[in-house]
C-alpha cells in the first residue's frame, strides 16, 4: 500500500526526470522554471546564495554555457517527507562537453507550489 511519502517521492522523481529531459535537450530555462518554486533558494558551491527563479535560470544558463554542462543525471539516495515539505538526498552526474563526468551529492528541500512539488532549496557539492 502506497503511503503519502511514496506519492510525494514519485511526484518529486517525476519533476527530477522533467528537469533532466529539458536540460539534456538544451532547454535550460524550461528545465529550471519547471522545477523550482518562484522564491527558491540556490546554494551552489563556491558562489553566493541566489534567490528567485530569475537568478536561478541565469545560474543554470551560465553553467551550461561556461562550464559546458551538456547532460545532467539525477538519482535519489533517500527521500523523507516532513509535513508540508520534504527533503531529498541525491547523486548527480554532470557530463561536460569534452565527455568528462563530474559527480556531486545534493540536498533538495521540496515544497508544494500551485499543486505541484517543486525544488525550494537546492544545495550541492562535488565528490572531487
Amino acid at each position: 500500500m502506497a503511503t503519502m511519502t511514496d506519492d510525494v517521492r514519485a511526484a518529486a522523481e517525476a519533476a527530477d526526470r522533467q528537469f533532466m529531459e529539458r536540460f539534456n535537450a538544451g532547454d535550460v530555462e524550461g528545465a529550471a522554471r519547471g522545477v523550482y518554486t518562484s522564491d527558491a533558494i540556490l546554494l551552489p558551491p563556491g558562489a553566493r546564495r541566489m534567490e528567485g527563479i530569475g537568478a536561478i535560470v541565469g545560474f543554470w544558463r551560465g553553467a551550461a554555457e561556461q562550464l559546458g554542462v551538456e547532460k545532467v543525471d539525477l538519482s535519489t539516495v533517500s527521500f523523507t517527507r516532513l509535513g508540508d515539505q520534504a527533503y531529498q538526498i541525491g547523486r548527480a552526474i554532470l557530463t561536460l562537453k569534452d565527455g568528462v563526468e563530474a559527480e556531486a551529492k545534493y540536498v533538495v528541500i521540496w515544497k508544494q507550489e500551485d499543486g505541484a512539488w517543486k525544488w525550494h532549496v537546492d544545495i550541492w557539492n562535488s565528490n572531487a
